[in-house]
């Protein structure tokens, strides 16, 4: 008897889920958290668990305006906050029941130490469920944004606004690169209509397939021999801006986790490529992924742990990809848990950072050398007005215009935004030094 007493108590997948909710509004990175999380899942429930988790991260700001008008007064409470809209996300967003959602949430709320209120969450919950259109219309209406972020994408973007709000609460698309120094993308589609498996190409990128259902990308044939890689169209284009590199000695400035390192060698076989990151951890991923696309053997590689404000090359180099440190509001689609995570006075600290790597990299290159800036923002202060105050202070620097079909034109770049069904945000521009 006193046995069962001592064993800790299981709680359900929804408090689980919760749990995980917390750790990221407490400042935690969900890929911080993921792992550990998962581990105390059974296996049958992580899919749901992943949809519930980064689903309600998705939607947080949208269930957050709709729930205000249901409280008599404020909860003060994170936990009982995230109870309320893992419930509400669940009612609005998912098939599961709605006894089902009711009945699991408010056994959280217990399972977690707020008996007392558990009654209150179940009312809230029932109502919603009896007007579940209108609540959905709400939310649908619901820019889902924290409010200084939607001023910023308004005062950026007036036209573009309510389409960016409602986009960045998609799902994006799962897009694969494929090495084409094994297989071509023609060749590989087929290979995948063998398998059964749903896919097609990219618009853009001429070595892009959009995988058009779920699975694990580990199972995907050709995965252990390096035959493709995962990365979103819109930063597939990189390799496209590049001038020929053959012979060339080129810098990947920020380069975990080698996305962009790996494309270059699929595509050119420069004579030296150094890929420099701070992030010792993350630069072991660069390593991986070179190693499984069979790519370490074509150039000379360098792989450095360095500071890129303060890095200086042995001799100038001829190309410099400069995937700058930035506010990632691009890519939320990809991981939702930006939009807790990232602050409004985060976005001037970054902006230093950027124009201090900027420098620093400008003085590595020689002279008739080509710059790429590329950010994963959509906000002009990283982007567009960045590069102005760069082509201000250097007068060594010249715009070369990228000539495209695809994204926005700036005052200097072209900038892409994300786009249900297609890429993420991004933002290029090509700089070359002049004597």
């Amino acid at each position: 008897m006193s046995q069962q007493h001592s064993a800790k108590p299981t709680v359900n997948l929804r408090a689980q889920v919760v749990k995980t909710l917390l750790a990221v509004q407490n400042g935690q990175s969900l890929s911080s958290v993921l792992n550990q999380q998962l581990s105390i899942v059974s296996e049958r429930d992580r899919g749901l668990y992943h949809e519930l988790t980064l689903g309600c991260l998705r939607q947080w700001y949208g269930l957050k305006a709709i729930t205000l008008p249901l409280l008599t007064k404020p909860l003060d409470n994170e936990a009982l906050e995230s109870c309320l809209y893992l419930g509400l996300y669940q009612l609005l967003c998912t098939r599961i029941p709605a006894h089902a959602a009711i009945s699991e949430t408010v056994n959280a709320v217990k399972q977690l130490g707020f008996q007392p209120m558990s009654g209150l969450v179940n009312a809230v919950l029932r109502r919603v469920s009896r007007e579940t259109e209108e609540f959905q219309m709400a939310l649908e209406q619901a820019h889902g944004l924290p409010s200084w972020l939607f001023k910023r994408l308004k005062k950026d973007w007036p036209e573009h606004v309510d389409e960016l709000c409602h986009n960045l609460k998609q799902v994006a698309p799962l897009t694969l690169r494929v090495n084409d120094r094994q297989v071509g993308r023609d060749e590989y589609l087929d290979i995948l209509e063998e398998e059964q498996i749903a896919a097609h190409a990219c618009e853009l990128s001429s070595v892009g397939i959009v995988l058009d259902q779920t699975g694990n990308i580990t199972n995907l044939p050709g995965f252990e021999e390096g035959g493709f890689s995962v990365q979103d169209e819109h930063a597939q284009l990189c390799a496209s801006l590049l001038p020929d590199l053959n012979d060339k000695i080129v810098v990947d400035a920020c380069a975990a986790p080698g996305g962009k390192t790996a494309h270059i060698l699929e595509k050119f076989q420069p004579k030296k490529l150094i890929a420099l990151d701070h992030d010792a951890k993350r630069l072991v991923r660069v390593t991986e992924n070179l190693e499984r696309l069979e790519l370490n053997a074509i150039s000379e590689v360098e792989i450095l742990t360095a500071d890129a404000t303060t890095w200086t090359a042995e001799q100038p180099v001829d190309c410099i990809v400069l995937d700058a440190p930035c506010s990632a509001i691009g890519v939320i689609r990809r991981h939702p848990d930006i939009r807790l995570l990232r602050q409004s006075t985060d976005i001037q600290k970054t902006v230093d950072l950027q124009k201090q790597i900027l420098n620093q990299m400008w003085q590595q290159l020689k002279v008739g050398g080509t710059m790429l800036y590329i950010t994963c923002s959509i906000l002009k202060a990283e982007n567009e007005q960045q590069m102005v105050n760069f082509f201000t202070e250097h007068a060594d620097a010249e715009e070369i215009k990228i000539d495209a079909k695809w994204g926005l034109t700036q005052i200097h770049g072209r900038q892409l935004l994300p786009e249900t069904g297609f890429g993420d945000g991004f933002y290029y521009c090509k700089i070359q030094k002049m004597a």
